[in-house]
Formats: structure tokens, C-alpha cells, sequence
């Protein structure tokens, strides 16, 4: 015990749940929970909980600071908290380590056993791969407001496995990546502002109602991604802020603690803090099988308030460097995200060749240029190229996240100008280059049937415009293109490798393109995004439409006209084509 506290408290650990919290024992002939907690500059800690009638039982201190107390007779589902006594006065805390919280607003922790969950998924893990030569298409969910019953309450993780999953399946995702699920007090942050970085939030069930969902969905051999939030916490007093009277997980300096969402930053320069967000990361893959971690807010750890002028933040850099490389060496078949803005170099090269260590990078810049277009009365094509000019320098994930649609940013379906027929037509034209832009994919839920309001976390989303034909024929289309992703090694065997995609035009409104498999696929993309009926000469080769955003059956007009010997094509406005030979 005190070699593994040693190692902790250096920096080096990444298992520190095996150590702090509560786990259940059997010590001096008796079953109960230990618990332990690291609080250096309490004068006293205290152990409180419904076992006790809320009275205190006093915690006995090691010399390096950490409290633990052993209680008997304790059972799974008890409530608890620790009461530290500091100069400033009396503070209740929840437990940095604990598995499970009441559900908000109360914020007491619960004694509960996290290994006990029976696992059925050693097929799925035994194949489980970074899918850097395989099709990646992520669902963006936010569980909290995918589906809700009839009177507004949340689905259980069971429920929502039910409904979700064959929901999934039809619409060709490989992946869904949760939003943040780690406990935090107010819906409306979605749950980037953490209380409880070790805790599944128990707004939508238990510890192994959750292991019971990612279970179910590698089972049906779908990935799941946890959103991660490693650069600041939320400033409840609850929580980390100033745990133990001292500033413990943040910065003394106050010009280094505050984020300009109001949390509190963690300050990376301490090595407990090191071993806790490490501890933190590797619970989740090891204890939930989780097989990707997306790290939020990247440019904020890799530069000093995410500001590039303000010069490289070193804490924040090292500590991503020693996390992506404690974490491959540990789990070399989970990939680590990084949502990040900044143009820092080789976020997803290996650390010993001196990079993040990250796998993938979201290409926000793909995203952004992508939408200046579109939205544009005068449209640049390089907006369009520029992509592929930078876009082998990194592994790329192209996002359409739940960020781009809310905000008064609109919907994706709103950002297209001109009548509704217009914005469906060019709707589907921007998925047909999505899906064949060179990238892994990432789409916020409702993207695909082309929701119309902005996401509101606080209600479902609009599953009635279902019922409405262009809204239906979208999806249709959204489920096409999946499949035609997924089953076309062209699209996705050489997203590393500049030779798999070539420009053949690039002027008027009008992009050409091919994907190719270097080896015996090649495919042909022609996109039309002018309001003009376009003529186009297609590269030598016997050419054959495979798809057409035009089509009728997705809402279009089956106006796409191919040559009689697939030599040309003509596009009408706001359509692309896929061919292949």
C-alpha cells in the first residue's frame, strides 16, 4: 500500500482508484469499506453517512497526508461523505474517487462495487482495433436528450440500449461517442463542468446499468467513446475547489485557476494531479471498456489559456504527453481523441517521435472552411481544396458536432442558404463530400434526417419531422451514403496516404475527385455546388453512378444524366455523384 501511495503522490501512478475511495474489504476478520482520500492540509477528515446517522467517525492520518478509515457491516448502495475540518472552518465533500453519487441536486457519494459487473464482450474486445485502415463513422449522443418518456424523464441505460442500438445499426455508424458522462450538478453544461471524474452519473442509472449499455453495444460490434473533460472542474463547493483548505487540484496562483466558463483549472505542475487524471483515464478503459477517450478542450492544456500568444503551457503539454503514452503502452487498441483548435504540431504523432501521442485529431478546420463556403454569397473553391493541402500532416476526424448547432449557429440544415428544396439539395450534396473527403467521421445526433431547430439538451429531439417527407427521404439518403462508406475500402483503407486521393477539378462550384484503394478500387466523386447545371468531362476510364444526391427516392429529382458511354455527366444545381468504373 504505501509503495502504491508513493507512486501516486510522484506522478506515476495510473491506477490510484485501486487506491483512494471506498473498497470494499475484509479486514480484522470482517467484511466492510475502506476508505481513503487524500487531504494533506486538513487539520482533521471525518468519515459521515447514512451508516452513521450522519455523525462523524474520525479518519486516522499517514504521514503523507492521506486519511483512511475502515467501517464494518457497510453495504453496497450507502451514502457518504467526507467532513473536512481546515483553518478556514467545517466543509462536507464528495469523494475525488468515488464510483457513484446521488442523483442531483444532492451530492453525497455511494459505496458501490465497480468490478463485480459480468462482461460478455471478449469477442468484440479481442478484435478491437484504432481503425486507422477501417471505416470509422462516430454518433455524437447526448444521452440525456436523444430520447426522453412521455413526462420528460431520462431514459435508463437500458432503454436507451434497446432503442439505440438497432437505431445505429440502420443508420451504418461504427461508433457512438457519449458526451461527457462523468457526474457533474447542472444539465445545462452538458457535462463538461465535472464534479465527480471516477462516478457515472447516476442520472441515467447505475455503475452497471452503464457497463450493461457498452456491453450490449460491442456485442452488437459497435464502439463506444467516452467525451472527456481534463482540462478544468466545476467550482461547486462539493467538489475539488480548495479540497482540503489548500488549493489542491488548482492553482494557487489565481491568474493560472479560472477558465472563461468560470471552473477552475487543474494544475498540471502538481504530480498528484498528474496521477489523478491519468487514474482517471485508465478507470474508464479498464473498468467500463470504453474503447476511445476524446480529450475536450485540448488547445487549453497545450497553450496558456488556450491562447497561442500567450505561449506553450509546459504543465498542460507534459501531462498529455505522459497520459497518451502511459495509456498506448497500457491499451494499444484504444484510441485517444483530441478536440483541438490549435494548429500545434504532431498532436498525433507518437510521443518518442515528438508528438501527443494522440490518434486522432478533430480537423476543425475542414469543418469551419467547409461552412464559410456553403454560407457564402461569394464562394472560394479553396476553401474547399485547402483541406487537402495540410490534411496529411495529422489523422483526422471531421466533425459536424453538437457545437456547430447550437449557439444561434443553426442547424446544419439552416447554414445552407436559398428555398427548403435548396438547402435539402445542398444538404445532400455536403454529405456526399463528407462521407468521401478523406477522414474518419464524426455527426451530432439528428444530423441525420436533417433536424430543423437547434439542440436543446433539455428535450428530445424532433423525431416527429419524421413523418415529413424531406425529413424521411434525408435519412434514407444519410443511411445510403453510410453504407456505401462502410462497404468501400476506397473511402477509408488510405485516409493516411496522400496517393488515395487526387484532385481532377476544382473551379465554378464544381469539385471532382477520386478515392482510391491503391490497390484495384478507384471511385469518382463529381460534386455540384453552384446554382447552375454543370457539365463535366470525367477522367478516361468507363464510369458507371453508384449514388446520386439527386435522386428522387431521397428527395431530389433524378435529373443526374450520364453519358451513355460514362464518359461525361451533367449535374444539375446543388448535386453530386459517386461513380466507379
Amino acid at each position: 500500500m504505501r509503495d502504491r501511495l508513493d507512486t501516486y503522490l510522484q506522478g506515476a501512478s495510473y491506477d490510484g482508484y485501486t487506491v483512494f475511495g471506498a473498497h470494499f474489504a475484509h479486514e480484522y476478520g470482517e467484511s466492510g469499506v475502506r476508505f481513503t482520500v487524500y487531504a494533506p492540509y486538513a487539520h482533521c477528515v471525518e468519515l459521515i453517512g447514512d451508516f452513521n446517522d450522519w455523525t462523524s467517525w474520525r479518519m486516522e492520518r499517514g504521514d503523507n497526508g492521506v486519511w483512511s478509515i475502515f467501517a464494518r457491516a457497510l453495504t453496497q448502495g450507502m451514502l457518504y461523505k467526507y467532513r473536512i475540518h481546515t483553518a478556514d472552518g467545517i466543509i462536507d465533500r464528495a469523494d475525488p474517487f468515488a464510483f457513484y453519487a446521488e442523483e442531483r441536486p444532492d451530492t453525497a457519494s455511494v459505496v458501490w462495487d465497480i468490478t463485480r459487473y459480468a462482461w460478455q464482450d471478449e469477442t468484440y474486445l479481442h478484435r478491437r482495433t484504432k481503425h486507422f485502415d477501417r471505416p470509422m463513422s462516430i454518433y455524437e449522443l447526448h444521452v440525456g436528450s436523444w430520447k426522453r418518456h412521455a413526462d420528460g424523464s431520462f431514459y435508463r441505460y437500458a432503454e436507451l440500449a434497446e432503442e439505440l442500438i438497432p437505431y445505429i445499426r440502420e443508420m451504418g455508424y461504427t461508433h457512438i461517442e457519449c458526451m461527457p458522462l462523468t457526474e457533474h450538478p447542472f444539465d445545462g453544461s452538458w457535462g463538461y463542468q465535472t464534479s465527480g471524474y471516477f462516478a457515472a452519473t447516476s442520472r441515467y442509472g447505475t455503475p452497471d446499468e452503464l457497463m450493461g449499455f457498452v456491453d450490449h453495444c460491442h456485442q452488437a460490434g459497435i464502439g463506444v467513446i467516452l467525451d472527456f473533460v481534463p482540462l478544468h472542474f466545476v467550482t461547486n463547493m462539493h467538489a475539488l475547489q480548495t479540497f482540503d483548505g489548500s488549493y489542491l487540484y488548482e492553482s494557487a496562483d489565481e491568474s493560472a485557476r479560472y477558465t472563461e466558463w468560470g471552473t477552475l483549472l487543474f494544475d498540471y505542475t502538481k504530480p498528484h494531479v498528474l496521477s489523478f487524471m491519468k487514474s482517471a483515464l485508465d478507470f474508464w478503459i479498464r473498468r467500463y471498456h470504453m474503447d476511445g477517450i476524446r480529450f475536450d478542450a485540448v488547445s487549453g492544456l497545450i497553450y496558456r489559456g488556450g491562447d497561442p500568444s500567450r505561449g506553450v503551457n509546459d504543465a498542460g503539454v507534459w501531462f498529455l504527453k505522459n497520459a497518451n503514452f502511459t495509456l498506448s503502452q497500457a491499451w494499444p487498441d484504444v484510441m485517444l481523441i483530441a478536440e483541438d483548435s490549435s494548429i500545434y504540431p504532431k498532436v498525433t504523432a507518437p510521443v518518442p517521435y515528438g508528438g501527443l501521442g494522440f490518434d486522432y485529431k478533430w480537423d476543425l478546420g475542414f469543418m469551419n472552411d467547409t461552412f464559410r463556403y456553403l454560407s457564402s454569397g461569394h464562394r472560394e473553391s479553396d476553401r474547399i481544396s485547402a483541406s487537402t493541402e495540410y490534411f496529411y500532416q495529422e489523422k483526422y476526424i471531421l466533425p459536424f458536432s453538437h457545437d456547430e448547432v447550437v449557439h444561434c449557429k443553426r442547424t446544419l440544415l439552416e447554414k445552407m442558404p436559398g428555398s427548403c428544396a435548396e438547402q435539402f439539395a445542398q444538404l445532400r450534396t455536403l454529405f456526399l463530400y463528407f462521407f468521401t473527403h478523406p477522414g474518419k467521421k464524426l455527426n451530432f445526433m439528428g444530423n441525420e434526417f436533417a433536424v430543423d431547430h437547434e439542440w436543446n439538451e433539455a428535450a428530445e429531439l424532433d423525431w416527429t419531422l419524421l413523418k415529413q417527407n424531406e425529413h424521411a427521404a434525408f435519412q434514407r439518403y444519410f443511411a445510403a451514403l453510410s453504407a456505401l462508406y462502410t462497404t468501400r475500402s476506397a473511402l477509408f483503407a488510405t485516409d493516411v496516404h496522400p496517393a488515395g486521393f487526387c484532385w481532377k477539378r476544382a473551379d465554378h462550384g464544381v469539385f471532382v475527385y477520386e478515392r482510391s484503394d491503391l490497390r484495384k478500387q478507384c471511385l469518382l466523386i463529381a460534386l455540384n455546388f453552384s446554382a447552375y447545371t454543370q457539365y463535366v468531362v470525367l477522367p478516361t476510364g468507363t464510369w458507371r453512378s453508384v449514388l446520386s444526391s439527386d435522386d428522387a427516392v431521397y428527395g431530389g429529382n433524378t435529373a443526374l444524366c450520364l453519358s451513355s458511354d460514362g464518359k461525361s455527366v451533367i449535374l444539375p444545381p446543388y448535386c453530386g455523384c459517386l461513380l466507379e468504373t
